[in-house]
């Protein structure tokens, strides 16, 4: 598994996580039997929200986790109406209670809300403080937001900025993306195989990744993780859900394309217009 520094932490993660966005809604056993494959496996980067079934996900999570804490990056999300100074404290602090763990690896801002950003960020460096979490970090920031948040918190602080990143919408490369590698900020792309929308064999963009999975003996969607794992500040979190599909992501960690694929890849699917607003689910 391709391991890469983790932004400004300097702690080596692995490119391909574990996300757990409607993990809750699946049968319990299995979902632990899968994020627990995928420890074994190498994706112990595993990422979880106190949105996720309010919370369910999180205790999914703990239960997964359970006498191997110290192998798991675990990050952990609070929702902006919940990002008051006094707020984000006790929202790290029940997300601990439901992970059953004393620390978070990093902890995010879930997306911009209306409360002050200068609260929210103080309270984050109390927790560091405190060591209830190690590092900080957003989540669905454009590059406005970013500039805001570093302004307030100074450089080499933010960890990483959670966006939405799949082969048909990479519109956070045009901006985005140069600001995070400018900034040493790790870029976290959550559903990378689409919300529904993978591509088939039978489309153009399709037929290029089955080409390319061909000659590595690989599957299209390794390929696609591959593709969006390429450079060493980008990492993804597919959902884990099945043992089936947490060993086929974790295949793919190893995956590496040559430049005439990556390039394939690139053409096949086009960025698209710049001066959009950030997407995100």
């Amino acid at each position: 598994m391709r391991m890469h520094s983790f932004g400004s932490t300097g702690q080596n993660v692995p490119v391909i996580g574990q996300g757990t966005w409607y993990i809750e809604r699946g049968p319990r056993a299995e979902a632990v039997a899968a994020l627990r494959q995928g420890m074994d496996a190498g994706l112990t980067h595993i990422d979880t929200a106190e949105m996720y079934g309010n919370g369910e996900a999180e205790q999914v999570v703990a239960e997964a986790i359970a006498r191997r804490r110290d192998q798991a990056f675990l990050v952990s999300k609070v929702l902006p109406q919940n990002a008051t100074r006094g707020g984000v404290i006790k929202a790290c602090d029940s997300s601990l209670a439901r992970l059953k763990t004393d620390y978070l690896d990093c902890y995010l801002l879930h997306w911009p809300g209306s409360h002050p950003l200068a609260g929210t960020i103080e309270s984050f460096e109390r927790l560091k403080k405190e060591g209830k979490i190690r590092a900080w970090g957003v989540s669905n920031f454009d590059v406005g937001e970013l500039e805001e948040a570093r302004s307030i918190a100074g450089d080499g602080v933010i960890a990483c900025n959670q966006v939405l990143y799949h082969l048909g919408e990479r519109a956070i490369e045009h901006a985005v993306l140069p600001w995070c590698e400018k900034h040493k900020v790790a870029l976290v792309g959550y559903s990378p195989f689409g919300h529904d929308a993978f591509p088939a064999p039978n489309t153009p963009g399709g037929y290029v990744l089955a080409e390319t999975a061909k000659s590595h003996g690989a599957t299209l969607r390794q390929v696609a993780l591959a593709f969006l794992t390429r450079r060493p500040s980008l990492f993804t979190i597919p959902k884990a859900a099945a043992p089936a599909h947490v060993a086929d992501n974790a295949k793919a960690g190893n995956l590496a394309l040559s430049a005439a694929q990556t390039a394939a890849i690139d053409y096949a699917f086009p960025l698209g217009r710049k001066g959009r607003p950030l997407p995100m689910l």
